[in-house]
Formats: C-alpha cells, sequence, structure tokens
C-alpha cells in the first residue's frame, strides 16, 4: 500500500510539474491566431521604409520605392549631392529624370543568355546550340554533334536542372565559352506523379557518390560568326565549380572570366572532391591550354562566401586569388604568366566575402568582409578598400550591423543598407571612398510594435571544447513569464554551406520562430562549428564527418542559456528542421534521446549515399570503403541508429522532391518499421523539396505535434493558418 500511494504521489507530482510548466492543458483557437500575427505575411508591410534597393539610371542617378503606412512613392536621387525628388510612380520618375534604366535590352526567354551587345540570344535545341538575332528573329545552330545526354550546355547538376544555356559570351559578343555535357553513364532518377489514372514518371540524370563516374564536362568556345567549334586541349572536367556545389549555382557559367580583348578564357578546373583548384588560360582561337597554378587542400577549396572571388587581370598578365591558405579568406596577387605570387592582398583573423569591384586603374579593390570589427558579431558584414600591394586598408561602412552594398554602374558611389536582427534598417548614400553624403531612409518599425511584436534575442555561448563563441538567436513568448518553466525548441540548420540563423539583417519575422514563441514555447537558434564565414579550421570542424550535425553545440549552447535563463525547461526540448535540418533532427532523436523529446524532421537527406554526388563529396570526400567493409558514408546514414527512437518523431517528405528524393525518408521509415519503432509520417503527394502550397499545413501539424507532446497540452483541432486573411 506504501508503494502504491508514493506512484499515486508521484504521478500527481509530475502532472502538477507539468501543468505549472504550461500554465493549461488546452490550446485555443485564438491561441493560434495570435501566434499568425508574428508570421511574415502579417509582420512584413507593418514596417515603412524597410529598405532601399536603387534602381541605377544611365545618367548616374537612381530611383527607389519605398512604402511608408501602405502608400508607395517613389524617390529619385542624384548621387552627387544627395538631393531627392518624390513621385506617385515609377513612370512619373522616369520622365522626371529623363533617362531609361541601365539595363534596358530587349526582350527574351529565360531560357536564353543575350549577348553583351544586346543583339544575338543563345538557346538549347535538340542537345545542341542555336542563336537568334534579336533584330531580325532569326536563328541559327552553332553545334551539330549534340545528342541525349551528351549535348552543349545543357544544365543538370542533378538537385538542380533548367532549359537555360549554361555559357558565357565574350566582351566582343563574338565568342562562347560552354561545354559539351557527357551525362549518358550517370544514373537515373525517377519520381512518380500521384493522380486519377495512369501515372507520370518523371526521369532525369541524377549523379550519387556510388557512381564511379559522375557528370563530365567537355570544354568548348564556339566562334559564332562562321561558326565553329574549338575543343579546349584540357581533359574532361567534374561538374564541378570553386562557390558551391557545381559550375552554375550563381545562374551562369562560373569560374570562367574572358580577357578584355575577347582573345583569351581563363577558367578554374576543380577536382571532384573539392581538394583541388587548377587556374589555367586558354587561347579562343586554338583551345591551346596554359595552366597557370594550382593550390591543393586536404578539405575543400572555396572561393568565397557568396561570390567568386578571383579576377583575371589580362591587362597588367596578373590574377587575384582568393584562399585559405592562413585559416582566413584572403585575396592574394599572382603572375598569370609566371604563375608566381606577387604578394598577399588581404590579411588578419577575417573572412573577406566578396570581392566587389577591382579598379585597375588605381590598382585597388573593394570587397565585403566579416569578422575584423572587434567588439561586433563576426557575422556582420563591412564594405572595405585595400591597394592592390595590400597596403592602405579602409572600412567604408564604419556603423555596427550587417551591411548591403549597392554600387553604382561608374563604381562612384554605393548605397549601403544596415541593420541587426533586433535593430530595422537604415539606408546611406556614400561616395566609392566611404564619405556619407546623405542619409535616404531609416526604417519606422512603430506599426509594428504597436501589435506587440518583439525583436529575438542575440545569443553568445561557447562551443562544445569551449574554443569559440557561438552566435545566435532566441524567441520567447510576449507574454513570458520568468517565474515559470517553457518548453524548448531547437530550431537547426546545420550547413555545412550555412547556417540556420541566416541573414544577420533586420527582418519582422523568420520562419515562424516568434510566431511558435507565443504558443509558449523558447525557440533557440544557434549556428554552430562547421558553418562558413569563420575560419577555414571553424568550418572544417566536422568534415568528412556530415553527421555530426553541430549536435553537440546545440546541447551545449542550450544549456549554457538555461543557467542564465532559468524559465528554460530542459525536460522537455524538441528540435526541427528541414532538408540538412532534417538529416539532424533524425540524428539528434537517435543520438541523444535523453536531451532531446521530440522531433520533427523535414525533407531530410538521412543517407548521402542517396543524395546528389557533390553534396557528399563536398564535406564528406568520395565515398571509400574500410577494412570493416563499410563505406564511410554507410556509417554516417540515419536509417542505422532507428533502433535508438526513444521520444516522439514526426517525418514529413514530399513525393515530388526532385532536391532531395523521398526515398532518404523512405529508407529511414522502413528501419523504423524494422526495429517496431512507433512515429509519425506526412508524404506531400505533390510537393517538391520547399512543399509548396502545402507549407502552411505543414507548420500548423508542427505547431500541433510541439504542443501535443512538448508542452502536454491539446492544440485546437483543424486550425487553418490562411495568408490570405
Amino acid at each position: 500500500m506504501t508503494k502504491y500511494l508514493k506512484i499515486l504521489f508521484l504521478f500527481f507530482l509530475s502532472t502538477y510539474t507539468v501543468s505549472a510548466q504550461t500554465g493549461r492543458e488546452k490550446l485555443t483557437t485564438e491561441d493560434y491566431e495570435k501566434a499568425t500575427r508574428f508570421l511574415s505575411f502579417n509582420t512584413r508591410d507593418l514596417v515603412d521604409k524597410s529598405y532601399v534597393s536603387p534602381n541605377w539610371l544611365e545618367n548616374g542617378q537612381f530611383w527607389y520605392k519605398i512604402s511608408e503606412n501602405g502608400n508607395a512613392s517613389y524617390v529619385l536621387v542624384d548621387p552627387a549631392n544627395g538631393n531627392k525628388r518624390t513621385a506617385d510612380s515609377e513612370n512619373n520618375i522616369m520622365q522626371m529624370a529623363g533617362a531609361s534604366r541601365v539595363d534596358n535590352k530587349a526582350a527574351t526567354s529565360w531560357t536564353e543568355v543575350v549577348s553583351p551587345n544586346g543583339e544575338k540570344a543563345a538557346f538549347i535545341k535538340d542537345w545542341n546550340l542555336w542563336m537568334r538575332d534579336l533584330k531580325s528573329g532569326d536563328s541559327i545552330q552553332l553545334t551539330f554533334d549534340g545528342e541525349e545526354n551528351y549535348g552543349y550546355a545543357t544544365d543538370n547538376a542533378g538537385w538542380r536542372k533548367s532549359d537555360k544555356p549554361i555559357l558565357l559570351w565574350s566582351p566582343d559578343s563574338k565568342k562562347i565559352a560552354t561545354y559539351r555535357q557527357d551525362q549518358r553513364h550517370v544514373n537515373d532518377m525517377y519520381l512518380v506523379s500521384t493522380n486519377v489514372g495512369s501515372p507520370e514518371l518523371q526521369r532525369w540524370k541524377y549523379p550519387l557518390p556510388t557512381d564511379e563516374e559522375v557528370i563530365k564536362i567537355e570544354r568548348v568556345i564556339i566562334h559564332t560568326q562562321q561558326p565553329k567549334v574549338v575543343d579546349l586541349q584540357v581533359p574532361a572536367d567534374p561538374r564541378r565549380g570553386t562557390l558551391c556545389d557545381d559550375i552554375s549555382c550563381s545562374g551562369g557559367f562560373d569560374d570562367n572570366q574572358w580577357s578584355k580583348d575577347s582573345k583569351q578564357l581563363a577558367f578554374v578546373s576543380s577536382s571532384r572532391d573539392h581538394k583541388s583548384a587548377k587556374m589555367r588560360i586558354a587561347d579562343a582561337e586554338t583551345g591551346a591550354v596554359r595552366e597557370v597554378f594550382e593550390e591543393k587542400v586536404e578539405t575543400q577549396y572555396e572561393s568565397g562566401q557568396g561570390a567568386i572571388n578571383w579576377r583575371f587581370l589580362s591587362a597588367s598578365n596578373e590574377i587575384i586569388w582568393y584562399s585559405e591558405r592562413d585559416d582566413w579568406g584572403h585575396l592574394y596577387l599572382y603572375d598569370s604568366k609566371t604563375g608566381n605570387l606577387k604578394n598577399q592582398i588581404t590579411k588578419g583573423d577575417f573572412v573577406v566575402t566578396q570581392l566587389k569591384v577591382v579598379d585597375e586603374e588605381d590598382r585597388k579593390l573593394y570587397f565585403m568582409a566579416n569578422g575584423r570589427e572587434e567588439g561586433r558579431d563576426p557575422y556582420f558584414s563591412h564594405f572595405y578598400s585595400i591597394n592592390f600591394n595590400g597596403k592602405n586598408l579602409k572600412l567604408l561602412t564604419p556603423e555596427n550591423g550587417n551591411h548591403s552594398v549597392s554600387i553604382s554602374p561608374d563604381e562612384k558611389y554605393f548605397v549601403d543598407n544596415y541593420s541587426q536582427p533586433d535593430v530595422p534598417n537604415v539606408a546611406e548614400l556614400r561616395n566609392i571612398k566611404g564619405k556619407l553624403i546623405s542619409t535616404l531612409e531609416k526604417a519606422d518599425i512603430s506599426r509594428l510594435k504597436e501589435t506587440g511584436w518583439q525583436a529575438p534575442k542575440p545569443i553568445t555561448v561557447k562551443s562544445r571544447d569551449g574554443r569559440w563563441d557561438l552566435y545566435g538567436l532566441m524567441f520567447t513568448p510576449t507574454h513570458l513569464d520568468e517565474s515559470k518553466k517553457y518548453p524548448v525548441v531547437n530550431y537547426i540548420y546545420p550547413g555545412p554551406q550555412g547556417g540556420g540563423v541566416g541573414s544577420r539583417s533586420f527582418y519582422p519575422s523568420r520562419r515562424d520562430h516568434q510566431a511558435l514563441a507565443e504558443l509558449g514555447f523558447v525557440v533557440v537558434v544557434i549556428d554552430g562549428t562547421c558553418n562558413p564565414d569563420r575560419s577555414k579550421s571553424f568550418h572544417d570542424a566536422c568534415y568528412g564527418n556530415m553527421a555530426d550535425n553541430t549536435l553537440e553545440d546545440q546541447i551545449s549552447g542550450i544549456k549554457q542559456l538555461a543557467e542564465r535563463y532559468p524559465y528554460m525547461d530542459l525536460d522537455h526540448v524538441g528540435i526541427w528542421g528541414h532538408s540538412g535540418g532534417g538529416f539532424a533532427t533524425a540524428a539528434a532523436m537517435f543520438k541523444y534521446p535523453e536531451f532531446y523529446k521530440v522531433g520533427i524532421s523535414e525533407s531530410g537527406n538521412h543517407d548521402n549515399r542517396n543524395y546528389e554526388d557533390d553534396w557528399g563529396e563536398r564535406y564528406i570526400g568520395l565515398l571509400e570503403t574500410g577494412e570493416d567493409g563499410l563505406s564511410n558514408y554507410e556509417k554516417q546514414a540515419n536509417q542505422n541508429l532507428a533502433a535508438n527512437l526513444e521520444g516522439k518523431l514526426m517525418l514529413a517528405h514530399g513525393a515530388m522532391d526532385d532536391n532531395v528524393p523521398p526515398y532518404n525518408t523512405y529508407l529511414l521509415v522502413d528501419a523504423l518499421i524494422e526495429a517496431n519503432k512507433d512515429f509519425d509520417l506526412i508524404i506531400f503527394p505533390h510537393a517538391r523539396h520547399g512543399f509548396g502550397k502545402d507549407s502552411y499545413y505543414m507548420m500548423r501539424r508542427r505547431w500541433d505535434y510541439f504542443v501535443e507532446h512538448l508542452m502536454d497540452a491539446t492544440p485546437p483541432e483543424d486550425f487553418v493558418i490562411d495568408p490570405s486573411n
């Protein structure tokens, strides 16, 4: 009897604890409606004068559109003196300026690439490259031997594909640098539609790390006046790039640059595993190729963060090169004739992210960089200038914040927008030397704050080993009662090409973080080690083991926060993420069940043998089999750990996901069933990777799942998140 009473007492005590933690046993429709007030479709229009996006004109002026209290106005600016004039429409602004846009070109299809002189457009037809005269409309065929899966300028990286040709016109509009893409030996990926009657089969080439050979590109230069194809005299390259996953992540033919006289083409050949980058220069007439130098790394070579930062300076026979050889991303100056290093241009414990302007006449560079200014968030980006010889480094945007600059076509002025996650935007006009000409606009969030909105809290914690500071954001209910306990939700995107926080600029909403917090949670987002925009060693901390997923950083960081904020209930911690975050979420539930009790894994790449080749090969390396007969990829697959599930796990995937195919989640489902584990599954029959029109349904189901299983409360039935209301 005593034992029974003790058990009964503990039951009532736990029930009381849950009640004290949540404050209620049921959430209402009104609670959910209040939460939706913090979603972007309800907050974005409440920020007045939020951002200045300049439209530069041929006469040197620029105009921008601004909104205040729902009313739009148009502002024309003379950058020489900062004088502003306003109008009520774009047409009136253009008439007032007496000018046309700098980028005014003939109308073309998105599947065409227009020449620099605006007279021609290249496009793909039947695996060959064609050219259209934009004035007459006449077309001519430029290549004739293209065939299925072995065509010219075709765009297919497996995870991303389009009908747009991938190429680079020469400055004189007479030549095209492109390739013939061989994907005949690559395996096919299949997706099947859900509909009444016979399903439609979608099939395309999708290389995997298990493939012996991946997509190859045979580089060519096409002369368009009297059409001929010049093969570059180098072996075929893997379809790889220095910036991200492949050769066209920016939408064009990455890692290719013409000389000013259109006689030479500089390009970088990247190895399949991204560990070698060869700088080469080709003769456009003969196809002869000269290797200038090669950079080899132990992990992966990158040419920048957000932009390719190498430049071919044909007039002075120099190359500006980007390297992380001293553990930080910096610029170096090379002799393009000899391949010898002339000098390091930038140096220090900071990261050059984007080279914006190369002033060859004054031998000066203008670039964005992170982490140089002490006492500031190292992810804040600032604009700088420096001489080619590495002297006279100058900060051009001194204010504390994350800066985004738009430079005038004549490179004499720039518009600078800067803000912080919790500080709204300021837009300024400066000359290229950094002198302030005028403050254009200051964002006003008065109407936003009147709704009860609050900014996220910037947070700093130590990494798992105490070596690095980690940065993130924390979202709490606007009705926070620090005497109570709140369950914690950890949103995760582990990268390694980008973190969970995203931009460090001001946004009135970030996903549904504040909305979820408003339901009675503390939402934590931390950019862990292995993410970019910091040092090379920081980014490479878990190279070769993508299954690390920054999870130990997340757990360590949340525990540190709970010491500062006792209202965080570490007995009730959940986690969710999408894509790489979906992979991380399932791994968290399997590896750390004592910490994470509820997880929602969306569109996860749970086994990188089943995800496109370049993602894994960039951050894990090539697939290798060990003495135990297991590959490095197999050891990191989530389905191997499915039997460890203890908490509540929801899996979600789009059946038509052509980025991370749904078979990644099916493998995990199969393993969970084999292990006799209970779990929840949502399949969106028509959805691609991001869920599209089903996104708000998924959001509501996510709220319900955390309310029910993490808060131990009952959600309202069938609530609808409707952005049209």
